[in-house]
């Protein structure tokens, strides 16, 4: 087979996927965490792992999951014959110290990309855009431009903000890997929503690439069905 010298440049540069799935299943009303559920047939994480195996970085991949979930992800990984290679690590008590527990696996000269277990649909694409922009600007984030109108409440009073200037962030969220790091070195606090916001506080300007409308993540019911769709 023939690789074009781009492919060439990927293979050099050695990738990392942390794909993060602490989900419990309650917003779902569901006794199954919602990275187990089946999406035609296959489970959520499954299909998660299976577009970071597309990607032309050919990322190792590191799945961080509770230890309660651990014999149960082997069981399935038996019954669905499923083969990808990836390391298994303990989850922590929020997604801050998941990622943290993840990235003891990863070499600091690295990129590293972290994602959310229950965004299936992400484009392999979008992942070789980000670790190619990350690995010129440090750190950069998967996002699209709102397409409504944003209100912002302060207090009784309501303001209106530029649709234009308001994107909604994705994942994943792609880093070079000491920068990352060095990120997660400081204390948890509670403004830590993401892997972005830890990389921010640490004092790095974080860049945007942009994402897919189709990435969406599974939180409710409904979010199967359409993903279901979009797999067809």
């Amino acid at each position: 087979m023939l690789h074009s010298p781009l492919t060439t440049h990927h293979s050099q540069l050695t990738t990392y996927a942390i794909i993060v799935a602490g989900g419990s299943g309650t917003r779902m009303q569901s006794a199954v965490p919602k990275q187990f559920l089946l999406v035609n047939e296959l489970p959520v994480l499954m299909h998660t792992l299976q577009a970071f195996s597309r990607s032309q970085y050919a990322p190792k991949l590191i799945v961080v999951l509770p230890d309660s979930h651990h014999v149960y992800w082997a069981q399935l990984c038996i019954q669905h014959h499923f083969t990808l290679p990836h390391d298994l690590v303990s989850g922590g008590p929020t997604r801050f110290h998941s990622v943290k527990n993840g990235l003891k696996l990863v070499p600091d000269d690295t990129l590293v990309a972290v994602h959310d277990a229950v965004r299936p649909l992400i484009n392999p694409a979008i992942i070789d855009a980000a670790y190619k922009q990350a690995n010129v600007q440090g750190a950069v984030v998967v996002a699209v431009k709102s397409r409504d109108s944003v209100r912002q409440v302060k207090g009784p009073f309501t303001q209106s903000l530029l649709r234009d200037e308001i994107y909604l962030v994705q994942t994943p969220q792609t880093f070079k890997t000491a920068l990352l790091k060095g990120a997660y070195e400081y204390a948890y606090q509670e403004s830590f929503t993401d892997d972005a916001s830890v990389a921010e506080h640490a004092g790095h300007a974080i860049h945007i690439v942009e994402g897919s409308y189709q990435n969406l993540k599974i939180t409710f019911p409904e979010d199967i069905v359409i993903a279901e769709l979009l797999l067809k």
